[in-house]
């Protein structure tokens, strides 16, 4: 059977199974065969607000596998009391899913230090549970006080299909923070945001969406996808932009799993019952330092070299992506932002601001709104999600 026709035929598998027993009945009786017949109906569906917050849910770490490893059965994930302990999920190598375009295979990088964005244990992608609702989103982006342009560059895409194939949401959202003078940082944005776009898009979205490529044996994880769009957009920028560079942190939503994807210093937070975690790791040498405790993060705002990178892409040939996987609770939100934002407002500001807002777009308009009051020392880029209740 193929992939897509196990990860989404769950519904008219049901009722074509019904339909066997009856007519396997009529042919005893009159042994005349009846064969069942199913009509798939497509319907878009226009993206809405979400409802008021329910009852808390526990987000659990996961591991990366194919992406069809759930299909015919829901796998329960086991946890210890820190959470970083998992039971892992055999895959079944006939739910592979390939992308359009075939990727070179990437190394497994080991296990890193404490603060480091680092992949989780577990399953990352069970039978798909609709939510109530959709995943709502919102920004805002500003030059700030200082700069004369805005090199900044941001992406978003959300997809609801419903139908009898119980396809999920599907979002790709994306932060690049340009650098370089003569107008190449915004370029070097520009581009990346635009490549990996394209090159998601072509090689998940689609396939998805027509269930194409569904027979093709070799495997490949959605963290394959992002790493490969990611570093072949790096070279893209070296080829176009030799005197550009930027960040990039990116996002794509499938269900309620989030994968992200990261470069830099710009930031991935997830913002739950007022508390905020966050979930990228900055690639500057501030820190670098702190990591080595030869700088406190309380100095990293007076430090000299605060905004040196040593990861960007732009810089290196040789471009390592960090990639992370997270089980997205309900009610929760998701802000990728640059540092622009992050570096002249705190984080309890950030979550005040987020929760007390009346909507998503008055929270984003209000945090850049603040940063700029603090300085506005560089360009602020605010891009907010939240998930729908569960």
């Amino acid at each position: 059977m193929s992939f897509f026709r196990r990860l989404f035929g769950a519904k008219s598998n049901a009722n074509t199974e019904e339909q066997n027993d009856r007519d396997a009945s009529l042919e005893a009786s009159t042994a005349t065969a009846v064969e069942p017949q199913t009509t798939q109906v497509t319907e878009q569906v226009i993206e809405e607000e979400n409802p008021d917050k329910v009852d808390e849910v526990t987000t659990e770490p996961l591991s990366e596998t194919p992406l069809a490893q759930a299909v015919d059965e829901a796998t329960t994930i086991e946890s210890s009391e820190n959470g970083e302990t998992t039971k892992p999920v055999q895959p079944d190598a006939e739910m592979a899913f390939t992308p359009a375009a075939k990727l070179a295979p990437e190394e497994t990088l080991p296990h890193p230090a404490e603060g480091v964005t680092r992949p989780l244990e577990g399953d990352p992608f069970d039978i798909y549970q609709p939510a109530t609702g959709h995943l709502t989103f919102a920004h805002s982006s500003d030059q700030g006080m200082v700069r004369n342009n805005n090199q900044d560059a941001t992406y978003r895409f959300f997809a609801s299909n419903h139908s009898v194939d119980n396809v999920p949401d599907f979002g790709l959202f994306i932060v690049a923070d340009g650098m370089g003078g003569h107008n190449h940082g915004e370029l070097a944005s520009a581009t990346t945001v635009q490549f990996i776009a394209t090159a998601v898009i072509k090689s998940l979205y689609l396939p998805l969406l027509n269930k194409s490529n569904e027979d093709d044996e070799e495997p490949f994880t959605i963290s394959d996808i992002l790493n490969h769009a990611v570093k072949e957009a790096n070279k893209q920028v070296i080829r176009t932009v030799p005197d550009g560079g930027t960040t990039l942190t990116a996002v794509l939503v499938l269900g309620d799993v989030a994968h992200f994807a990261h470069v830099g210093d710009s930031r991935a937070y997830m913002i739950r019952d007022e508390k905020i975690e966050q979930l990228t790791r900055d690639h500057s040498l501030a820190q670098r330092l702190i990591e080595l405790n030869q700088l406190s993060a309380d100095e990293r705002g007076d430090y000299q070299h605060r905004n040196v990178l040593y990861r960007a892409i732009g810089h290196s040939e040789d471009l390592e992506v960090d990639t992370l996987i997270r089980r997205l609770p309900g009610s929760a939100y998701i802000l990728l932002c640059s540092d622009g934002l992050w570096g002249e407002v705190t984080e309890e500001d950030m979550v005040k601001t987020i929760t007390e807002a009346k909507s998503l777009q008055e929270a984003c308009d209000n945090l850049v709104a603040m940063a700029n009051r603090q300085g506005g020392h560089d360009n602020i880029t605010a891009l907010l999600l939240k998930t729908p209740i569960k």
